[in-house]
């Protein structure tokens, strides 16, 4: 291997395996002159036609069935954990003792225990590492954090976060893992609420305390076909099981800078599609952005006059972060996959300067700390405090 380049072994090969293998291919185009060049050693999935196929179609010199493999594998520097969620305990915990640098999808751990125990395990081993909050990299929701950290918005006093999406609207939409809690944990707490934290954390700084709801609107699911489809598939043939954790989280929340929020989320929402947004207020202005219209931001900054006395649509353009390496004029559509891209590009980097850069594991608790504060909530029906997570003491 030369100096940038990275052997990569990628765990889970379904969608996101999938995307996330694309993103790594696309950094020696994309961001070229980084120098940086990902090589696609190993992929591992249970299901032996879909690790073929998938070395076939995104070029990995070599697949497997145990995942393992691709840990011990000489080449691999960075193992990339897109499994179902109770698999990501264990892959993090022999990723981290072969001393490999670790990309692992939301929500990390099934709870914050588990969270906090794989960010054990990284400190300990003094690896990197990575969580995949994709939302954060858009050009002009980088550009909108550029905007609060600068002033111009004033002091913040309100934000309005929620991700809601129909991909489980269809009650005869399959029973895969993410609607059992002893497979993801929660539901749409640790599914969707993970990005609305993390946005929040990173736009409007630490939430202090919370009170939520949640509710189960479809309550039994017909059974998924083991290694077929993804959590957009449905069959109305097949015998039905139990829903075990939540499709709908709502919540009230105080951040330590004194704004007042609000967070949603929602899986079986008729009408949004991908509806990942956030409102927030300030003291001299508002800013509003939507990920189904992902390269537009509403931006209001009053200045006295009535040519400003409104808000004014931004297009993403080159003078956003990330923006030009995709396109060279303004106007012109990034997707879900550009951010992903983004997104393993700033992750590589960390791992050629040797930097723990964020979001990573840390990054990632912060976030359990607040969807465990609202689960709190749940039986308690009041406030709770956000309390400090520390994966300090914990052993594997």
């Amino acid at each position: 291997m030369t100096k940038n380049e990275i052997g990569i072994g990628v765990i889970g090969m379904g969608w996101m395996g999938l995307v996330h293998s694309r993103a790594y291919r696309t950094i020696d185009d994309r961001f070229h002159a980084s120098g940086i060049r990902p090589r696609l050693v190993i992929c591992a999935d249970e299901v032996e036609a879909r690790a073929r196929e998938a070395k076939e179609r995104l070029g990995f010199e070599e697949c497997t069935t145990n995942w393992k493999q691709a840990v011990s594998h000489p080449q691999v520097q960075v193992i990339n954990v897109t499994s179902p969620n109770h698999l990501h305990m264990e892959m993090v915990r022999v990723a981290t003792g072969a001393g490999k640098h670790v990309f692992c999808e939301k929500p990390v751990g099934c709870n914050s225990r588990e969270t906090a125990q794989i960010a054990h395990l990284a400190r300990e081993a003094a690896v990197l590492s990575w969580v995949g909050y994709n939302y954060r990299w858009a050009p002009v929701v980088q550009y909108a954090r550029q905007l609060i950290e600068s002033g111009k918005l004033g002091s913040l006093t309100h934000y309005r976060g929620r991700f809601l999406v129909d991909y489980g609207s269809n009650p005869d939409g399959v029973l895969s893992w993410r609607f059992q809690r002893e497979l993801a944990g929660h539901g749409t707490l640790g599914d969707l609420m993970s990005h609305v934290v993390d946005m929040a954390h990173m736009l409007a700084g630490p939430i202090r305390r919370v009170v939520g709801n949640q509710k189960t609107f479809i309550t039994s699911r017909p059974v998924a076909t083991p290694g077929q489809g993804t959590h957009f598939s449905v069959n109305a043939n097949a015998p039905r099981a139990p829903v075990t954790n939540e499709d709908y989280v709502g919540a009230l929340a105080q951040f330590a800078c004194g704004a007042q929020g609000s967070l949603e989320v929602c899986r079986v929402a008729k009408g949004p599609r991908c509806e990942m947004t956030f409102e927030i207020n300030g003291t001299l202005g508002a800013i509003k952005w939507n990920y189904e219209r992902m390269n537009e931001l509403s931006l209001f900054l009053p200045d006295g006059t009535d040519e400003h006395d409104g808000p004014v649509l931004i297009q993403a353009g080159p003078a956003h972060p990330g923006y030009s390496l995709f396109y060279p004029g303004p106007g012109n559509s990034m997707s879900y996959e550009d951010l992903k891209a983004i997104e393993a590009f700033e992750f590589l980097k960390s791992v050629i300067t040797g930097k723990q850069a964020e979001p990573g594991f840390a990054e990632a608790l912060n976030v359990a700390a607040v969807q465990d504060a609202i689960a709190r909530s749940w039986t308690s029906e009041g406030w709770e405090t956000v309390e400090t997570l520390s994966d300090r003491g914990l052993g594997a």
